[in-house]
């Protein structure tokens, strides 16, 4: 008697741009432990899956390469006109600490700010 295995499911490989810093207020998740970024994505995510991010950061002239896990899901038609997509946590490793660190840094003038952001 054999058992059928559930499938594995490949990370999705998604390019996020943030070459502004109003952009990357905008998809910066302070409030999700070790950060994370929020893209607009009309796929079909859940909580809990992987993303494999290719990162093109401000005027930063190499990609960086990121591995997260969903921890947030606007639905199309979020509340306050809030685009679809998900939120990815930073990994909690060297490169995604770094990359924390470098974000909180630029954002530091303004991530208290009562602008809207792509989550809250």
């Amino acid at each position: 008697m054999s058992e059928t295995a559930a499938p594995i499911r490949r990370p999705d490989v998604i390019s996020l741009n943030l070459r502004g810093k109003t952009a990357l207020y905008a998809a910066w998740m302070p409030f999700l432990k070790g950060g994370g970024l929020f893209m607009e994505s009309k796929r079909d995510h859940k909580l809990g899956d992987e993303i494999l991010i290719v990162l093109a950061f401000l005027d930063e002239p190499l990609k960086v390469p990121l591995s997260g896990t969903v921890a947030w899901v606007n639905p199309a038609h979020a509340h306050g006109n809030r685009p679809q997509g998900v939120g990815i946590r930073l990994p909690d490793n060297p490169v995604g600490q770094e990359l924390k660190k470098k974000i909180e840094g630029i954002l530091a003038p303004v991530i208290k700010s009562e602008r809207p952001t792509h989550t809250l």
